[in-house]
């Protein structure tokens, strides 16, 4: 097949290692012809150029494809998309993310791409944001949602609030899970003394990792304004904060000022491959981002063996459960105090968690799977296959709900 990827950015993210895994496994294990059309990776998060230029992956950057709303900038992109879409004659045009997903979406539909496809990795409308941003997002994502045949979510709970939101048709979406290369968080590639004794933590420290950038709506904040009781009950416990951001001095002087710097570590921005071992090093994944779809690092850190404390928000209730870590109220920092000193108290229940966790997800999560889910739809939504041969037919259906 001929298919053009599109996304905002190529920043290390999770919604950006899910679409650069699809696009590697569509032209390295299908043969497919492939293209991946992005916008500039700004900020300090890092990116994943190296990566698919490693893997030889056709890459095309577009600057005027921005994460801010800039409607002159906007409409330009919006033009020169339609020219590579009649450049490039794809059968099917797949979109992430919420600003590539409207510009990529009309122009493909103008262009009468025959599939036009998107992935809702996380909504951009939600309780945390203001009312004037919800109208207006939910608003373009019922205009986009007109233009394009399928919809696919990275949980079920994406297609719920979605479709609540009047987003779509129910026919339109899927659920596959985002997927990660699972065998280096089965087998993280160092030990765990080693890692643990880089990162500071002492013996006796029950370590709690936060992977995400430092930015706002992440739930850095929120650990702060708990982490003096936390420490005061339980001195042992310690915070590794993964990830790089434009908050970093922010939290760093406010974790000073608290008087509990000593007991956060922050790594700065660390290559993705660094991910498995840094979870395998610590004991809990600690998750209190306020909007994600999935969050890609609570079923890499269960898949290690570790328990998850997440906020109920989105998809966390799809992986963790009582089985595998506790669900918190959100914004419920009592509740989430409580959480850490419940785990970090605990190292039976803790191991048992997460013993459960890998149990559950390890095979689940394959990249394999979600590449053949993917693959899949787009036969099917283009009529190559029949409707029997839907999910379940080998093709890694299994992924599809």
């Amino acid at each position: 097949m001929r298919i053009v990827h599109v996304i905002t950015r190529l920043i290390l993210g999770g919604a950006q290692e899910n679409t650069l895994l699809t696009v590697e496994g569509l032209h390295h294990r299908f043969g497919d012809d492939v293209t991946l059309i992005t916008g500039p990776a700004e900020g300090p998060e890092g990116d994943l150029f190296d990566r698919a230029d490693r893997q030889g992956l056709k890459v095309e950057l577009m600057p005027e494809l921005v994460r801010p709303i800039r409607p002159a900038t906007d409409l330009k992109a919006y033009r020169l998309l339609r020219r590579a879409f009649r450049r490039l004659r794809p059968e099917v045009v797949h979109t992430h993310s919420s600003k590539a997903g409207i510009l990529a979406r009309a122009a493909a539909w103008h262009e009468r791409v025959p599939l036009v496809v998107h992935t809702i990795h996380g909504l951009p409308f939600g309780p945390s944001e203001t009312p004037w941003r919800n109208r207006l997002y939910v608003g373009l994502e019922r205009w986009a949602a007109r233009r394009c045949h399928a919809i696919v979510s990275v949980c079920d709970a994406m297609t719920e609030q979605a479709l609540a939101a009047g987003v779509g048709r129910p026919d339109q979406y899927e659920t596959i899970f985002s997927g990660m290369e699972v065998e280096p968080f089965l087998h993280p590639p160092r030990p765990r003394d080693e890692v643990r004794r880089e990162l500071g933590l002492p013996p006796e420290a029950v370590a709690f990792a936060t992977v995400a950038r430092l930015f706002e709506r992440k739930g850095h904040d929120d650990l702060l304004d708990i982490a003096p009781r936390v420490l005061e009950a339980n001195p042992r416990v310690r915070f590794v904060w993964i990830g790089s951001g434009l908050l970093r001095e922010h939290l760093e002087a406010r974790a000073e000022a608290l008087g509990v710097r000593h007991a956060i570590t922050f790594t700065g921005l660390v290559p993705p491959g660094r991910i498995p071992e840094l979870l395998g090093a610590c004991d809990v994944v600690l998750h209190p981002s306020y909007r994600e779809g999935l969050a890609r690092v609570l079923p890499q850190g269960l898949i290690v063996g570790r328990p998850a404390i997440s906020y109920d928000v989105d998809g966390a209730r799809e992986v963790v459960t009582p089985e595998t870590g506790i669900l918190v109220p959100f914004r419920d920092r009592q509740a989430l105090a409580e959480a850490i000193l419940a785990l970090a108290g605990d190292e039976p229940r803790r191991r048992a968690l997460g013993q459960e966790g890998r149990r559950r997800f390890s095979e689940q999560f394959r990249h394999e799977v979600m590449v053949d889910s993917i693959r899949s739809l787009y036969e099917r939504r283009l009529g190559l296959l029949s409707p029997a041969a839907a999910p379940g037919d080998g093709r890694g259906g299994a992924a599809v709900r």
